[in-house]
């Protein structure tokens, strides 16, 4: 439903029947100028693979300015309301029972009343898009109900495959299982899944092409076995392909595996995972890839960039992240370098670029598995080239702000790693918390070393940095040309 008020404006969404929803919060929302506010439903998400907890979560679009209330339903006081990520300095109006504040720009957030990060409420507010014709040329639509659930699966490819290359399917609100769990989609395809779309099971694009995923649909796979090893979407071997604006509660293992592809752009996806190995944002043996925008709590690495792993070989280039909200209840916001093909003599990871990221939490105490900016490499890989620019790290409970290391970890790796160069960091802001620990920069041996690291504009609680000890980082053995500026 669009609610105006000139330039103001609101679109929300229905709720189909058979979706799980959580009622922590009554969330409303109402353009600024109107007097009428909307009651959005909000959907239950499970965080924190160590001690997994139900949050919340709701989304809607608009433009202009709007007003959101929220209130508690239950007996409770709100002392204190944080919005992050703090960046965006969102300044709430606190009340006993209420919490309201304004936006005047699209953004993904974490509303945390009196310091609670696991029953949250995580917001995800919207530009207004323009939606597909359903009744264009080359459309297909699948017709949704609110009441009762629908079927998407395999069957549908038989029906787009008659039509012409370029063709859209359109699938309406409404509570959809996937058939046998996977659907298998097809090249040259456009899919847009409209908001209010909940789907029960995952997508999979494999040898294919010129695939584009775009809506405001949520798929749901918390009732997947951990072991199931089911991925929110898996991308193997395969090239230009686009995924823009879905929500991800809860997949088994990776949000989105990208496995030997190249041309792809994830955009504003959202997502939250509970299990190990659930990692975020996965590329491996991958070529030009885009990740912009989006929010991702997850339960072992947001994103990471290895080489070969699996059926996936060759080395990874030319990757930017970028304008995103990572929240690592486990491990590692960002991580380079694992994996690689070891049986030859490794591979080449290049032209690696974070920025503009907002760090929400890196929650680990395995001495192996700390650092919100982590090059890690193993399996004779070479690492170079990687910028991490316009970082922002709010206070986290437990782990490193970097860990650059060339190692053999015997866990993953079956040798060690041939080196890390040519690395730059600038503009990192720091907020410090009672969880860190120091930094380090650290090779392997006189051969394989980390070397040429430049740390430009490195500032702890606002004030610039003018040594390593000062930024917290320990250059240890093997480690050449470590500067900062």
């Amino acid at each position: 439903m669009l609610i105006e008020n000139g330039d103001n404006k609101l679109q929300f969404y229905p709720v189909p029947a058979g979706a799980v929803l959580r009622e922590d919060y009554i969330l409303r929302v109402r353009p600024v100028g109107t007097e009428e506010w909307q009651e959005l439903k909000t959907y239950q998400v499970k965080v924190d693979m160590h001690d997994v907890r139900m949050a919340s979560m709701a989304y809607f679009d608009f433009a202009g300015k709007v007003e959101v209330e929220i209130t508690i339903p239950r007996f409770y006081t709100v002392y204190r309301a944080d919005i992050r990520p703090l960046s965006l300095g969102i300044q709430p109006v606190i009340e006993p029972r209420r919490v309201t504040f304004m936006l005047d720009r699209p953004c993904n957030l974490s509303v945390e009343l009196n310091r609670d990060r696991f029953h949250n409420l995580h917001l995800f507010a919207g530009a207004l898009e323009d939606a597909p014709d359903k009744g264009g040329e080359n459309v297909m639509m699948v017709k949704g109900s609110l009441d009762r659930p629908g079927f998407l699966g395999d069957g549908i490819n038989q029906e787009l495959e008659r039509m012409p290359a370029g063709r859209t399917l359109y699938v309406e609100a409404g509570l959809y299982y996937i058939s046998e769990s996977i659907w298998h989609l097809p090249s040259h395809t456009n899919i847009y899944f409209e908001g209010g779309a909940v789907l029960i099971g995952a997508l999979v694009f494999e040898n294919g092409e010129d695939l584009h995923i775009s809506g405001r649909g949520l798929l749901y796979l918390a009732d997947f076995h951990r072991f199931s090893s089911i991925n929110g979407i898996r991308l193997s071997h395969c090239n230009n392909v686009t995924i823009g604006n879905l929500i991800f509660v809860n997949p088994p293992h990776y949000t989105v595996y990208l496995g030997g592809c190249a041309d792809v752009t994830v955009r504003n996806i959202k997502s939250f995972s509970c299990e190990g190995w659930s990692d975020g944002i996965d590329m491996m043996s991958c070529q030009d890839v885009l990740v912009a925008g989006g929010f991702l709590r997850t339960s072992d690495d947001c994103v990471t960039v290895y080489g070969s792993r699996w059926d996936n070989f060759g080395d990874s280039r030319n990757v930017t992240v970028r304008d995103i909200t990572l929240w690592a209840d486990v491990a590692h916001p960002m991580m380079v370098g694992v994996h690689g093909d070891h049986r030859r003599d490794g591979d080449v990871i290049e032209h690696i670029t974070f920025e503009n990221i907002d760090v929400l939490e890196h929650h680990e105490f395995q001495p192996n598995c700390l650092g919100v900016m982590a090059i890690n490499v193993g399996d004779k890989n070479l690492v170079r080239d990687v910028v991490y620019k316009n970082i922002r790290i709010e206070p986290f409970e437990h782990g490193k702000v970097l860990d650059f290391q060339v190692k053999w970890d015997e866990r993953y790796n079956p040798a060690p790693g041939r080196g890390i160069e040519y690395i730059l960091l600038e503009n990192i802001q720091v907020m410090t918390g009672d969880g860190e620990e120091p930094s380090s920069i650290t090779g392997y041996s006189d051969e394989f070393m980390v070397r040429d690291v430049t740390i430009r504009s490195f500032r702890r609680d606002g004030k610039r940095t003018g040594s390593l000890e000062e930024a917290n980082i320990l250059a240890g053995p093997f480690a050449k040309n470590i500067r900062l500026e």
